[in-house]
């Protein structure tokens, strides 16, 4: 008998305690913070104005920590000052943590698959933001995930793109356009690509699951016009595939966050066969370089911000159709740039 009574109480505690933390993690999400290019050697207090906001998940697009070197011992320097900072430590608290890598976190300025520390630097990674042991992201070369909120018909995808580990060399060149400030040229090898095949198969597979909101998180710009500096427009072959993949699985609700610029901006393409796209750029969260003037970018939509920076975007599913708010806010919590999106615009059919 009480074996019958110890069984019986043992999976009702299961059944509640399962049942109890089931529902926080389908409750919907309405707010998701994110930014980059942050060295936690300088000063940020911006993370403290981004914990006020609250964020339900902040996610860390990159340059996370500025830690260009070969040398484990100082990567895991540059990855515990930045788990000391009060900031960080606050941010933590507030809000669940999401993040992928670029170029200064990876290693190197501008690194590729050829920088010669990248499994080294995926093990640290994965180690400071609490991959768990038997995440997929564990098992297999590069950094990139995706994560599932919300209960179904609310549900918000965050694919975690590795825009490093499997890239090909940059092609650099002298013949650039005059509106090309960077040093790089167009790719048009078709050899060439970013994300590299198994996360070309991965990512068409996350694609035809269901979800309301899909955030595409590149840590370099996917949309901005070319402009010599680091993005998708360096390898049209691959910006194409990932508008048609977009198409060919008849994903909705997509749009993507990037960083690495040092400016904010938020860029607009309407693709042939397809909804309109938005890339919503926020760098830096302390990096940043004021007084300098951005490139052209024909797909800008509005201003841009040079100053410290962060994204946020809000979604209120209390309206027949579901309004996703898009905002660049300052060091302050101030909204500086600020874009509305009805959701039901951002299907493969058009609203309905």
């Amino acid at each position: 008998m009480c074996k019958k009574i110890s069984c019986a109480v043992f999976f009702l505690y299961f059944f509640l305690f399962f049942t109890v933390h089931g529902d926080q993690d389908k409750k919907p999400i309405e707010r998701i913070g994110f930014g980059s290019c942050l060295d936690p050697r300088a000063s940020h207090p911006i993370l403290f104005t981004v914990a006020r906001e609250r964020p339900d998940i902040f996610i860390f697009l990159g340059d996370n920590i500025y830690a260009d070197t070969a040398d484990e011992n100082t990567m895991r320097a540059r990855y515990r000052e930045l788990e000391k900072s009060p900031g960080f430590q606050r941010l933590s608290t507030a809000s669940r943590l999401l993040a992928v890598w670029d170029d200064h976190d990876y290693g190197a300025n501008d690194a590729g698959n050829d920088y010669s520390m990248k499994k080294q630097s995926e093990r640290i990674f994965e180690d400071f933001w609490k991959i768990g042991k038997d995440s997929p992201r564990r098992k297999r070369e590069g950094v990139y995930g995706v994560s599932y909120f919300g209960p179904p018909g609310r549900i918000v995808q965050v694919i975690l793109l590795d825009t490093r580990y499997f890239r090909t060399p940059l092609k650099r060149g002298d013949h650039r356009p005059t509106h090309a400030r960077g040093p790089y040229l167009p790719q048009s090898d078709p050899g060439s690509h970013i994300l590299g095949p198994e996360q070309w198969k991965w990512l068409r597979t996350e694609l035809l699951k269901p979800a309301q909101v899909r955030l595409i998180v590149s840590s370099i710009q996917v949309l901005s016009e070319y402009h010599g500096w680091e993005s998708w427009a360096n390898f049209p072959h691959e910006r194409a595939s990932l508008l048609g993949m977009i198409e060919e699985t008849g994903a909705g609700g997509v749009i993507f966050i990037s960083g690495d610029r040092h400016f904010a901006e938020i860029s607009k393409v309407n693709p042939t066969g397809l909804y309109p796209l938005f890339d919503i750029t926020s760098s830096g969260l302390n990096r940043t370089f004021p007084g300098n003037t951005p490139n052209e970018n024909r797909h800008r939509e509005g201003e841009y911000h040079l100053e410290e920076n962060f994204g946020m975007i809000t979604i209120d599913w209390g309206k027949e159709d579901p309004v996703i708010t898009t905002r660049i806010l300052n060091i302050t919590g101030r909204t500086v740039i600020e874009r509305t999106i009805l959701l039901g615009t951002l299907r493969p059919d058009g609203y309905r």
